[in-house]
């Protein structure tokens, strides 16, 4: 009996190098697809935009009009986007009313909304400043690329008030 004992013992200590060298040759070959698969996910690429960013960011109809801005972002299992939460109406978050539609709605815009100054009428005491109708930005691009200027969505107030409430 001692001696069965002693074989098996020494048995499971000749073994135990061999086992923790195939789990160490199992966790060094996939590494190397984790490691590549960060590589790849460690860089800001083109038309990928934080989320952090983009809630804020203000929505326009087609006629250059603001209708609201994105206060949220849903996301599906799979980690797409599946809703945009826009806020409609409301002043400084008051009456402000949620709704949501899908992201393939809307445009992304890189460069500010184009808007039509009156002629002279904006006009300040300012070296050859003038303001301009709505809330545009100037007309110069930023020279970051994490978030779009502005949304464009084909609806107006009126529609977007219409519909259902987005409820959390």
């Amino acid at each position: 009996m001692k001696i069965s004992l002693c074989i098996l013992a020494s048995a499971m200590l000749l073994a135990t190098p061999v086992m923790a060298q195939s789990s160490q040759n199992n966790a060094t070959t996939a590494a190397p697809n984790v490691q590549s698969a960060a590589s790849t996910a460690s860089m800001h690429k083109e038309g990928e935009w934080r989320a952090s960013k983009l809630v804020g960011v203000n929505v326009y109809n087609n006629s250059n009009e603001k209708i609201g801005d994105i206060n949220d972002l849903i996301l599906d299992s799979s980690g797409r986007v599946a809703n945009v939460v826009i806020g409609v109406g409301g002043f400084l978050g008051m009456g402000e009313h949620n709704v949501a539609v899908t992201f393939d709605q809307l445009k992304f815009a890189k460069e500010p909304v184009k808007t039509v100054s009156n002629d002279g009428a904006g006009k300040t005491g300012n070296a050859g400043s003038t303001s301009t109708t709505g809330s545009a930005s100037t007309s110069a691009q930023r020279s970051d690329n994490w978030y779009p200027d502005h949304v464009v969505l084909n609806a107006n107030k009126d529609q977007l008030k219409k519909m259902p409430e987005f409820k959390y």
